[in-house]
């Protein structure tokens, strides 16, 4: 890739379909694997494929993103590489904020065009998956493409969650549509690889990553001043336009779109497995995040099936299953963890302050408590003997500490849940 590339991540918007996790944080910003944060996926791949001119542009709650992005991600001033961050602002000649996809990178093209590029690689700041962009853009100039979209092959059933594309021999994008209709989804099959077409992933569909040449999107722009969305609106547009050779570039490793509590659950419990489909242990494709220099975990006599635990803990727990444990997280005795995300605590109190406080006022788990099926956010109080278990049959509901969605027991960012408290299924 000799090309001069600039990346642009799309920061999302309110990410109601992730609250309450998102009540005070960006979809970006929602912790991963203990450690991490999902703002962290976009930026690793892009520094593992070379490219280190990175904006992120950001809106709603955008502090703690803000505040990740400047402690983890500064290059040295050889490289010339950077993350720098455009938020939504209202100029004397544009009063609205980010109106979407394309309108945010619209409306910030005058500090994208202050660096030299040929290339504009356009990222999603909420999905899981390890992309190598240098080839991505490699085929893209190869084929003398105008846009190049990322597509990944879905089912039948998953192709009506996603704008499918359909596509020639040549990789030509012949057609578009956006979230088809149950009724009309087999006219949108693709020729696919027999190994996807053995697992019924017939459909291609948008991974919501595009490769542009220099030009091309702000051509784009002009001939649709209205368009505020790629998916809707700029992509269907260019596949259709005769000036424009759009091509796609299919993808065949795992991706999840992080949109959802229910994907966001499944996809984290998914890296405990034996064989995540999302590898983190790879020694050239690292997953970068901020290095906190926290004390090794320790544990006392606690039985751990498929977990996975963070930097900093102190667990007296019985057993933790098929659990994420984040960084600074505490569990108290004879505790119980069963599928349970718990995304620990930013900071630790002191021996003094324990003593001190009632134990519903203690950061994190207490003894002798049950919890499964949930997620546990940061700087949770959960006093001792309680008992948690989401379940598919719960109706969704919301307290001031907790609320369930989709099943799932979701504990707020700070809740305090008072000794002897029971929530969800009842055994």
């Amino acid at each position: 890739m000799q090309a001069k590339v600039v990346a642009v991540i799309l920061g999302g918007g309110v990410g109601s379909r992730l609250y309450p996790l998102t009540a005070h944080r960006s979809k970006p910003a929602v912790p991963l694997a203990g450690k991490y944060r999902l703002i962290d996926i976009p930026l690793s791949n892009c520094i593992n494929s070379n490219i280190n001119k990175i904006y992120v542009l950001t809106m709603f709650n955008s502090a703690s993103l803000n505040s990740h992005i400047k402690r983890t991600y500064q290059f040295d001033k050889f490289s010339n590489g950077f993350v720098d961050i455009i938020a939504s602002e209202q100029t004397l000649t544009n009063k609205n904020w980010f109106q979407g996809t394309s309108d945010a990178v619209k409306q910030s093209m005058k500090r994208i065009n202050s660096t030299p590029y040929d290339i504009c690689l356009v990222l999603s700041g909420d999905q899981l998956y390890q992309m190598d962009f240098e080839e991505v853009i490699d085929k893209h100039i190869a084929q003398n493409a105008d846009l190049t979209v990322a597509t990944i092959p879905v089912t039948e059933k998953e192709a009506t969650g996603f704008g499918i594309l359909k596509v020639d021999g040549n990789d030509n994008i012949v057609n578009f549509i956006e979230k088809p209709d149950m009724s009309e989804v087999t006219q949108w099959k693709s020729s696919v690889d027999e190994v996807y077409k053995s697992q019924n992933k017939e459909y291609l569909a948008s991974m919501g990553i595009y490769v542009f040449n220099k030009g091309v999107m702000e051509k784009l722009f002009e001939e649709n001043p209205d368009a505020i969305d790629f998916g809707k609106e700029i992509i269907p547009y260019a596949v259709k336009h005769p000036d424009y050779n759009v091509k796609s570039h299919s993808f065949g490793g795992y991706w999840t779109d992080i949109g959802t509590l229910q994907s966001y659950f499944e996809a984290s419990l998914g890296l405990t497995g034996w064989l995540p489909k999302f590898h983190l242990y790879d020694n050239e494709r690292i997953v970068y995040t901020n290095a906190r220099l926290l004390a090794p975990t320790k544990i006392f006599g606690t039985k751990i099936n498929f977990g996975q635990i963070a930097d900093g803990c102190i667990i007296h727990a019985e057993e933790i299953s098929r659990s994420i444990v984040g960084i600074r997280s505490r569990i108290g005795r004879k505790t119980i963890i069963r599928d349970t995300i718990l995304m620990g605590n930013d900071f630790y109190q002191t021996l003094a302050e324990m003593e001190q406080l009632d134990t519903n006022e203690l950061l994190g788990i207490g003894n002798n408590c049950f919890i499964q099926n949930a997620i546990i956010d940061k700087n949770a109080r959960i006093g001792h003997n309680v008992y948690i278990k989401g379940d598919e049959s719960l109706p969704n509901m919301e307290t001031e500490n907790y609320c369930i969605r989709e099943g799932l027991v979701v504990v707020k960012k700070s809740a305090h849940i008072a000794n002897g408290t029971r929530i969800g299924l009842e055994d």
